[in-house]
């Protein structure tokens, strides 16, 4: 069996490039904006791998030579903990100037509370027309101005598959249902290898990878006018699957977050993962012995009748209104979307945080990219599949813009759910009222 194979009914493969070169975001600068001398600016964000603080770096050093009045200082953050650390900034006001590859949905929180700047015409000078149809649309704000933009798209929740452990199991197609999934854990895990790296733990990815789990039985978290909805049978159905997985996921599930879940299937420890397309270069560095039999699926729903679900964060950047440099800081902004440097920065992670600018994805630059030639039916799909993805702040093209989803992320009122009662074997009913008079707390605070 070939990786090929399993994905012929998910995409067609892309027919030929175009061959076009992306413009220099500065080059169409609707501002000019001009630096006061010795200008330093502080840019935070929470990828911070080497590779990218190297495509980091390269931007930086670019753009100071364009403007060496300005000096910008790159510090990361963390995925589990940049709410803490901006929550200090913003109270003490030594903020940041930059923020990147936060969630869109932190963006609108902040911008609702009056933490950040209106972004529209950062994203002119970036190029509107450039960016994807309706890639904005997550970004807009309640009174009608955009609170950041995409750096990147990703589709955080798809199947990862070893597909040599699929044919020694006999398993001749990816699972696209719950009982085929089950079926598929079944039959692969043992000899020390489990089925699935599922997080348990009371965190952020538990929370997010759960609620993607709410819509694959066909429920939602809120209703379309953000009425609290959590208490649904797809919730329920959810819960109860999400238990009957956890016999398939390694004994340190309990306390999986993002890191220890992508290193089990990179590792070998588990027969499949459920990440970004940052699999593809860890498994290249890390364990080449698999690379010819790695593959993603959009993740297995209940029924074949509901449609898929992608949870894209919608990886952003936003500039805080505090800010004393804001014409420096929309300046670098713009520049971070220049062809060179923005593809050696998606080029860092291939396929884990995907171009939001057509130009860019049609760049010969951004092609020439070993990860890229070698996965392009993987990295295909997850672009389409982030394309239409959707997150807690977005949870269908139906749902009004949900500004406390950070909040309810930040809370662990999910993931403690489910703690609840797939650990703890709480009851239902109990565990889903009291989840959902938190949730409703936050939406009225």
């Amino acid at each position: 069996m070939t990786k090929r194979s399993i994905l012929a009914n998910s995409i067609s493969r892309r027919t030929a490039l175009q061959g076009l070169t992306a413009t220099t975001a500065l080059a169409a600068m609707p501002f000019r904006a001009t630096a006061q001398s010795n200008t330093t600016l502080r840019w935070w964000s929470p990828q911070g791998s080497p590779a990218q603080v190297a495509a980091y770096e390269f931007q930086i050093a670019r753009f100071q030579a364009l403007h060496p009045e300005i000096t910008v200082v790159f510090e990361t953050t963390s995925d589990e903990g940049y709410a803490p650390q901006l929550a200090a900034a913003f109270s003490s006001g030594e903020v940041p100037d930059i923020v990147t590859h936060l969630p869109s949905f932190a963006a609108q929180s902040y911008y609702a509370n009056g933490l950040i700047e209106p972004f529209n015409d950062v994203i002119e000078a970036i190029g509107a027309d450039d960016y994807y149809e309706g890639a904005n649309n997550v970004f807009m704000a309640a009174d009608g101005n955009y609170c950041g933009t995409g750096i990147g798209n990703s589709a955080a929740n798809m199947m990862w598959l070893r597909t040599d452990l699929m044919e020694q199991a006999g398993i001749e197609n990816a699972p696209t249902t719950w009982d085929e999934m089950r079926a598929a854990m079944a039959a692969m895990q043992g000899g020390g290898i489990y089925g699935a790296p599922l997080p348990y733990g009371s965190n952020s990815m538990t929370s997010l990878i759960f609620i993607g789990f709410i819509h694959q039985a066909g429920g939602q978290v809120f209703s379309p006018d953000l009425d609290v909805a959590l208490d649904n049978e797809g919730t329920r159905h959810a819960l109860e699957f999400y238990r009957e997985m956890r016999q398939y996921c390694p004994p340190g599930a309990t306390n999986y977050s993002w890191g220890e879940s992508l290193t089990a299937f990179v590792s070998g420890a588990t027969a499949t993962g459920i990440y970004t397309g940052r699999v593809l270069a860890n498994v290249r560095d890390q364990n080449p012995g698999i690379a010819d039999h790695v593959t993603c699926v959009t993740y297995p729903r209940m029924s074949a009748d509901i449609a898929p679900w992608t949870f894209n964060d919608f990886p952003s950047v936003f500039i805080p209104a505090q800010s004393q440099n804001k014409d420096a800081a929309k300046m670098f902004a713009a520049f971070l979307f220049d062809p060179e440097g923005y593809i050696m920065q998606l080029h860092a992670a291939p396929g884990h945080v995907l171009p939001v600018l057509r130009s860019i994805n049609d760049n010969p630059m951004y092609q020439d990219n070993d990860i890229i030639q070698r996965y392009p039916a993987e990295v295909d799909l997850m672009a389409a599949s982030a394309a239409g993805g959707f997150n807690l702040g977005y949870e269908s093209a139906a749902h009004a813009s949900n500004d406390k989803a950070g909040e309810i992320i930040g809370s662990n009122v999910i993931s403690e759910l489910v703690q609840r009662v797939v650990l703890n074997d709480d009851n239902v009913d109990e565990a889903l009222g009291a989840a959902s008079a938190t949730i409703e707390g936050i939406m009225q605070g």
